[in-house]
This record gives C-alpha cells, structure tokens and sequence, in this order.
C-alpha cells in the first residue's frame, strides 16, 4: 500500500459512505435537526443563519470542498467519493447549502485559471464558509444570450471601474463578493473583449435590490454598478478571455453535485407518490401513469450524469443534462398539483398544513415547488439555448439565423 496516499484514497467506497452517513446521523441533531430538508430553490430563505452555522459546522469537519486538490485545503476525494457524498447528504436530508456558489463554482474555476495570489486570498474564505459570492452573468440585455453582456469595465490605475447592471443574481443580498462578466475592451462584440472580475459587494457603487418572486420569496437580486470598483490584480484569467474562464465554470456548475440534486428529485418524487397513496389519487390510472414516467426519467438523468462524469463533461453533454432535470423537474411540480387535485388551489390552514416556511405562510411545498419550478426551464440556460446549442454542436446542424 502507498502510505503517501491519503485515510480517504485508501478506503473502500463503501467505507467512505458509511463514514459519511454516520457522521451526518451524528451531527444532525440537537439544533441542526430541524433543518432537515429546509432551504433550497424556491426556500433559500428559510433559517438562512441556521444553514451558515451548518455550513461551517460541516468546513470545521472537512466536508467541505471535498473534490479540492489538498494544496489548496481541499480533501482530494476521488470522484467517486464526492458522488457518494453528495448522495449521502441529499438522503440524510440536510439542509441546502449556503455556500455553493463559492465552493463548486467559483472554487474549481480559480483553482484551474487564478494566479497563486488569487487563490490564498479567497479559497481560504470560501472553504471556512467565511465569504459568501453572487454569480454576475445575466443582465436585462443577456440573459439566455449572455455573450450580450453590457456591463462594462475600465482600467483606471490599480483600479477596475464597473459600470453596468445584472439580474437574477442568486443570494447576492447575503454575499460579500460576486464574480461579474464585464466588457473591458471597448468597441468588442459577443464572446470577444469580455473579463471576468472579482467585485466586492459591499461598497458604495454596488446596489443591491431583492426581486419578488412568484412563490413570494426573494432569493434573486438586481445589482446595480455605479462606478463601482475592484483591484486591478482581480481579474481571473487574462483581461478579454473572460468568456473562457466563464464557460468553465458553467462546466463545473453541471458537474458532481448535480447527482445530490437527483437524490433531493427522489426525496420529492417519494413524497408525491405518499400524498397519492393517501389521498387515494394513486388509483388514478393517469396518475400512475405520471409517477411511473417520473421515475423513469430519474433513472435516465442519472445514467447521463454517471456517464458524462465519467468520460469528463463536455458543454454539450452539459446542455443535455440541464434539458433532462429542468423538463423533469417543471412535470413534477405539475404532477404534485394533479395529485392533490382540487385542494391545490386552497391556501394551507390549520397545524396539519406541514408549513416548512417560517415566513411566508400562504403556501405549502407542493405549491412553492409547483410554482418555483416554472421557471426551471428559464434560469441555468434556457430550454432554448441548450436544444441550440445540442443542435450545432452534437448534430451539426446549420446555425440559428441571426439579425
């Protein structure tokens, strides 16, 4: 046996899952037990403080950015052990992540394009769970076209000076930093002249401006730049390769997590078939019908992401991963509402309503998850732009005609 490989490296999968799952049974207790199953899209605002505690709780563990090589305070886990985790947490039913953001996005992207500067300054922050980061790409100009970018960036001495406006930024009302694709050579057109910069949130340029949401939440964000600025030095990658550096980190956006987000599908689909089964709706054949194709569709995500995992993602494997889960995901907020049929359309009332939402009391899960998943179709990359981008690069088809 190496004995310069690593506890993790040297044990067997199902080893590294029993540790996983014991030390989750052992952990979600005392206070952190009543956040099983809270937060996520739709409920980002549920016991937000709570969820940060367990965030940190889990990095002083070192469950935290756990596919990091160790040179940068990660634990190195095998891609198998980080599919096992994630499976493992998105069963034990513990609370989403507050930091996601920082640690599967940003993270991995700086490991691959920062400089050694960049990252002892922010991975550090980002696996303690000690700075919280907003994803500036969409704007009101370029949201599923986002080589539309308008936001724009000029050099002035040691300094960048931001001006511009992006929308439907995740959490940015709670993160301190936020990485924004800016236009930083003037005249450029689409992918070309574009940067990507690390921006300071709280400073007096940057204006930050919760969007009502339909489920009457507000985990979205307008920021607005008004002569904002940020360190000359914080731009990742070279100055007008931003483009590059921010189709990576979509890459790593549909990577390994994305198999703990199936589970948390199954933990929903699990419960539609409960409230069929007693409410008597599973004796409609059409809704039978309904359960099973979503169950298939379950197995088939999971197949193309064990795939693509394995052979290494590709932007077009990607593209049909996200049709797959967010087609999947809209049908069962769809299907939730069949199954409950005629008392969806009533606000919950009463102690047996099973409210999640400390907040906002008008609805239940079923509802928010119908109505949030409307818009799993847009967000992510529309259903539009990913069967375009299947189109031209898996088929070979002629490309959409442009004005």
């Amino acid at each position: 046996m190496d004995q310069s490989e690593s506890p993790d490296e040297r044990i067997t999968d199902d080893d590294f899952s029993t540790t996983v799952r014991t030390w989750l049974a052992d952990n979600l207790t005392g206070d952190f037990a009543r956040l099983r199953g809270k937060g996520g899209p739709g409920s980002e605002h549920e016991f937000f403080e709570e969820r940060l505690a367990w965030d940190r709780h889990l990095a002083a563990a070192g469950w935290t950015c756990l596919g990091w090589p160790k040179e940068y305070g990660g634990r190195g886990a095998t891609l198998s052990q980080q599919v096992l985790f994630h499976q493992e947490y998105a069963k034990s039913g513990a609370p989403a992540r507050v930091s996601h953001i920082g640690e599967e996005l940003l993270g991995p992207t700086l490991i691959e394009f920062g400089t050694e500067e960049q990252k002892r300054r922010f991975l550090p922050g980002i696996k303690t769970v000690t700075e919280l980061w907003a994803q500036g790409y969409s704007e009101p100009g370029a949201g599923s076209d986002l080589a539309n970018v308008a936001t724009t960036a000029r050099l002035e001495g040691d300094r960048w000076v931001i001006n511009g406006q992006k929308i439907w930024t995740s959490l940015a009302h709670v993160a301190q930093w936020a990485f924004v694709l800016c236009r930083t050579e003037p005249g450029s057109k689409r992918h070309q002249g574009l940067s990507f910069l690390l921006v300071p949130l709280d400073q007096p340029g940057v204006t930050v401006r919760p969007i009502q949401q339909l489920t009457g939440t507000s985990e979205f964000n307008e920021v607005f730049f008004d002569d904002a600025r940020t360190d000359a030095d914080l731009v990742v990658g070279e100055p007008g390769d931003g483009w590059r550096v921010a189709m990576a980190l979509l890459t790593f956006e549909r990577g390994v997590s994305t198999l703990g987000q199936q589970i948390g599908f199954a933990r929903e689909l699990h419960g539609i078939v409960e409230l069929a089964k007693a409410n008597g709706a599973d004796n409609d054949p059409n809704i039978r019908e309904k359960i099973a194709r979503a169950w298939i569709g379950l197995r088939v995500m999971r197949a193309h992401a064990m795939r693509t995992l394995e052979a290494g993602t590709s932007g077009s494997e990607a593209s049909v991963a996200k049709l797959l889960w967010a087609n999947w995901h809209r049908d069962l907020g769809q299907l939730a509402m069949d199954v409950r049929s005629a008392p969806s359309l009533l606000a919950p009332m009463g102690p047996g309503s099973n409210i999640a939402d400390p907040e906002h009391l008008e609805l239940d899960e079923w509802q928010r998850l119908f109505l949030f998943t409307r818009a799993d179709t847009i967000y992510g990359g529309s259903n539009e732009v990913q069967r375009n981008i299947i189109s031209e690069r898996v088929l070979g088809l002629p490309r959409e005609a442009r004005p």
